[in-house]
C-alpha cells in the first residue's frame, strides 16, 4: 500500500498523540470480509500500526491481517474453528460474546455469536468486571478450550480467558495538554478525520453536524434526534465509533429491554450503555407501545425510571435517527418536521424533551471520496476520552460574554445548555475558547433547540411562542433563526414573526413567497396554452424545454413520460434538464411524481449498467427538488409513441421524445453546454392535446 503525502497537520498529530492515532484508510485495507465494528479493527491497528513510518505501518497491517485470518471467526467457517479448538485443545478467537444467567444451574453462560457455541460457563468475577456482557454483548478476544468428559450434560467448551476489546488506560491530562498544540480549525479537522471523513470536503456547518453526533458520548442524558434522507450516515457513528454505544432497531424496543424487566428485576440497556441509539425510528404507521413511550418521556425528563416501588437513575443518552420521505418545504407546508415519527411519538410532551434536532436534509449523502486517508484518533481512545468527560459541566462558559433570552423556558434552556456543554467539551476541553468561538457554539446550540420548539408550536398552538436569541455584554440583541426558516419563510411560519402587530391588533400576514409574490393577492390569470401541432427544422436554435414543455406541466402532480431512448449520457442529461424545468415551475413545497416508461439498453451489460447509474443519480437529485422519479422498464416492442401525459389533462406527443438536440461540444465555455436555447435541434414535431374535454 502506498503512503499518502503526510502534511504538517498529520505530522503534528503523530508527534503530539504517539501511539493513539492511526491512518484512517487502513481500516478498509485490513477489514476484508470481516463483519466487525471499526473500533475493533482500529483497536488492533492501534496496537501494531499507530505510526507515520511507512515500514512500520506495512508491517502492522500484515500483523493485523494475520490476527484476523487466524483468530476472527467467520460464520461460514465456524465448524472449522471448532475443529481447530478441539484438535489443539485451546485456541484464541475474536467474536462477539453475550452472557446470560442460567438461574436453574446458578451459573453465568456465554454465547459466541459467530462461532455458534453457547452454554460456556463464565465466572462471576468476569461478569462483575464486564457487566455489558449481560446486555447486548461485547466484542472480545477469548481463549476457548475444549475438553470432552464422560458427563453428557457438561458442555465441553471452557473459557480460558476473556478480554473485551477496549482501551484499558489513558492519560486525560496528556490529551488536554496536546490539544493546545492545535488551532480550533485544526482540531475540528482532526476530530472529523477520527470519525473517518476528509474535512476538506465538508463546510464549517457540515463539520458541526458531525460533531453534534458525538455529544451523546460526552454528555450525560443527552436527547438527540436526526431525521433526513437515506444514506447520510445517521446511524453509522453509533454502531462503529464507540464500544460504549448500542444501536438497536426502533422496532425492537421494549420496556424490559430498554429499562427494566419487572419479572426478574434485571436492568435494561440504559443502565449499562452510555448511548442508546434507535435506528429506523421514523415511520408513521409503526406500532408503538404506549407504556414504553410514557416511561421514555419520564426518563428523558427526569433521568430515572421505576422498578416496582423503587426509582432508579441512569445516565444513558438517547438518540433517535430515521429517514424522511418528503422535502423540507413539503413538510413545512403540509405538516411539520416531525411528520415522519410514529403517531405515539408525534406528541409535544415527548418532543419537548429533545435537546437538539440535526437537520439530516443538510447532511451530504455519503460518497466514496468523502472518506479520509489522513490520521485520526484510534476510536476506542477518543471514545474513552469522551466518556471520561461525561461528569463535567461546561454549560456556563458563555455567561461572561452572553445572556440567553429571558423568554427561553427552563426546558429550552436545558436543551441549549447541554448542546453547548457537549460541543465545548469536544472542541475546547481545557478551555481557551475565544469570544467568537463561544458565540458560534452558542448560536448552533440555540438553533438546534429552536428547530425542536418551532415544530412543537405547529403541533400544539396552545404553547407560547419563544424568542430564541441572546444579549451580548453591550445589551445588543442577537436573534437566532434556523436555516429552513430563512429559506422557506412563507411555509415556516403561520404568521410573519418579523412583522409588528397593527394598531388594531390584526394578525400579521404571512411573509412573501420566494419569488416575491404576495400570498394575499389573487393569482394572475393562467396564460392560454397552444393546442395543435408544431414542426421544428433541423439546425433551428432558440428551442428549450422551458418553452416547449414546462408550461404544460405546471400544476401537475402526476406526469408520465414515455421515451424508449433514455440510455446514453446526453439522453439522461435531457431527462435531468426536464426535471429542472418541472422544479422551476412548481412550489418548492409541492411534490410531483414523474413516471418514466423506457427500455433497457440492449447494447451489452456495461452500457446497461451505465444506464442504471444515470437513472439512479437523476432519481436522487430529483428527490431533493421534491420530484419523485419512478422508472418502469417496458419490453422494446411495447413502446411506440413517445409522449408526456399529465393529471391536469394534457397529452404531448413527442416525435423524437426528449432527444431533440444535436450533439454539443465538450467545452465548458460553450454556452450550448449549459443552455438549451443555444443548441441546434434535430428536425422534430410536437403535438399538444387537451384530453379533459
Amino acid at each position: 500500500m502506498s503512503a499518502p503525502d503526510t502534511d504538517d497537520l498529520d505530522s503534528r498529530i503523530n508527534r503530539l498523540f504517539p501511539g493513539v492515532v492511526v491512518r484512517k484508510d487502513l481500516v478498509k485495507a485490513v477489514k476484508g470480509n470481516a463483519i466487525v465494528p471499526s473500533y475493533v479493527l482500529e483497536y488492533l491497528l492501534g496496537q501494531y500500526a499507530a505510526s507515520d513510518d511507512h515500514a512500520t505501518i506495512e508491517a502492522g497491517i500484515e500483523t493485523v491481517r494475520r490476527i484476523l485470518a487466524e483468530h476472527y471467526v467467520h460464520r461460514g467457517e465456524s465448524e472449522l474453528v471448532k475443529s481447530t479448538i478441539k484438535e489443539r485443545g485451546r485456541h484464541r478467537i475474536i467474536d462477539k460474546v453475550t452472557v446470560t444467567l442460567n438461574d436453574r444451574a446458578d451459573v453465568y453462560e456465554a454465547e459466541f455469536a459467530n462461532l455458534g457455541v453457547k452454554g460456556v460457563v463464565v465466572g462471576s468475577p468476569t461478569v462483575k468486571a464486564h457487566p455489558k456482557l449481560l446486555v447486548g454483548g461485547v466484542w472480545c478476544i477469548c481463549d476457548l478450550e475444549y475438553f470432552h468428559g464422560d458427563d453428557q450434560r457438561t458442555v465441553p467448551w471452557n473459557l480460558g480467558s476473556i478480554k473485551p476489546i477496549q482501551l484499558s488506560t489513558f492519560d486525560l491530562e496528556q490529551y488536554l495538554d496536546a490539544r493546545r498544540g492545535f488551532t480550533t480549525d485544526e482540531w475540528i479537522d482532526l476530530l472529523l478525520q477520527s470519525i473517518g471523513f476528509d474535512p476538506a470536503l465538508f463546510s464549517r456547518r457540515a463539520k458541526f453536524f458531525q460533531l453534534v453526533r458525538l455529544i451523546p458520548f460526552v454528555e450525560r442524558n443527552y436527547n438527540l434526534i436526526e431525521l433526513g434522507p437515506k444514506g447520510t450516515g445517521k446511524s453509522h457513528i453509533y454502531s462503529e465509533f464507540s464500544p460504549h454505544g448500542m444501536l438497536i432497531s426502533g422496532g425492537e424496543v421494549t420496556v424490559p429491554k430498554l429499562f427494566v424487566n419487572n419479572s426478574n428485576g434485571r436492568i435494561g440497556l440504559v443502565g449499562y450503555w452510555d448511548v442508546v441509539a434507535f435506528d429506523e425510528f421514523a415511520g408513521r404507521k409503526k406500532r408503538t407501545d404506549r407504556a414504553l413511550v410514557d416511561i421514555m418521556k419520564n426518563y428523558m425528563a427526569n433521568r430515572s425510571f421505576s422498578r416496582g416501588v423503587e426509582t432508579l437513575g441512569a445516565e444513558a443518552s438517547m438518540v433517535f435517527v430515521g429517514n424522511t420521505s418528503h422535502t423540507v418545504p413539503y413538510m413545512l407546508k403540509n405538516s411539520d418536521l416531525f411528520d415522519e415519527l410514529p403517531e405515539a411519538y408525534h406528541d409535544p410532551a415527548y418532543l419537548d424533551r429533545l435537546h437538539h434536532y440535526i437537520p439530516g436534509w443538510e447532511v451530504d449523502i455519503i460518497r466514496g471520496e468523502m472518506f479520509s486517508n489522513g490520521y485520526g484518533f484510534v476510536v476506542d481512545y477518543i471514545a474513552e476520552v469522551l466518556r471520561s468527560m461525561r461528569p463535567e459541566d461546561h454549560s456556563d462558559r458563555y455567561r461572561q460574554h452572553f445572556t440567553l433570552s429571558s423568554d427561553i423556558s427552563t426546558r429550552d434552556r436545558d436543551g441549549v445548555h447541554k448542546t453547548f456543554s457537549g460541543l465545548m467539551k469536544i472542541l475546547h476541553p481545557g478551555g481557551g475558547a475565544t469570544r467568537e468561538e463561544i458565540e458560534e457554539i452558542l448560536r448552533f446550540a440555540i438553533e438546534g433547540r429552536k428547530r425542536v420548539k418551532d415544530q412543537i408550536l405547529r403541533i400544539d398552538s396552545t404553547m407560547a411562542e419563544v424568542r430564541f436569541g441572546y444579549l451580548d455584554t453591550d445589551g445588543t440583541w442577537h436573534g437566532v433563526t434556523t436555516r429552513e426558516e430563512d429559506e422557506y419563510p412563507a411555509h415556516y411560519h403561520r404568521t410573519d414573526p418579523r412583522a409588528a402587530p397593527s394598531a388594531d391588533g390584526a394578525v400579521p400576514r404571512a411573509a412573501p413567497s420566494a419569488d416575491g409574490a404576495d400570498p394575499g393577492t389573487a393569482p394572475s390569470a393562467e396564460p392560454v396554452l397552444f393546442e395543435g401541432h408544431r414542426e421544428y427544422q433541423e439546425g433551428q436554435r432558440g428551442v428549450s424545454f422551458d418553452a416547449l414543455l414546462v408550461p404544460y406541466l405546471r400544476g401537475a402532480s402526476q406526469i408520465t413520460l414515455v421515451d424508449p431512448y433514455v440510455r446514453m449520457f446526453h439522453q439522461a442529461r435531457n431527462l435531468m434538464e426536464l426535471v429542472e424545468g418541472i422544479a422551476s415551475g412548481k412550489d418548492p413545497a409541492d411534490e410531483v411524481v414523474l413516471k418514466l416508461v423506457t427500455v433497457e439498453n440492449q447494447d451489452g451489460p456495461e452500457r446497461l449498467q451505465k444506464q442504471y447509474e444515470y437513472l439512479l443519480q437523476i432519481k436522487k437529485s430529483a428527490a431533493v427538488l421534491g420530484i419523485v422519479v419512478d422508472v418502469e422498464f417496458a419490453a422494446p416492442q411495447s413502446v411506440h409513441d413517445r409522449s408526456i401525459t399529465t393529471d391536469t389533462g394534457w397529452r404531448i406527443v413527442l416525435g423524437r421524445g426528449l432527444d431533440i438536440f444535436q450533439r454539443t461540444s465538450d467545452s465548458p465555455f460553450d454556452l450550448a453546454t449549459k443552455y438549451q436555447r443555444y443548441r441546434e435541434v434535430k428536425g422534430f414535431g410536437v403535438t399538444y392535446l387537451r384530453e379533459d374535454r
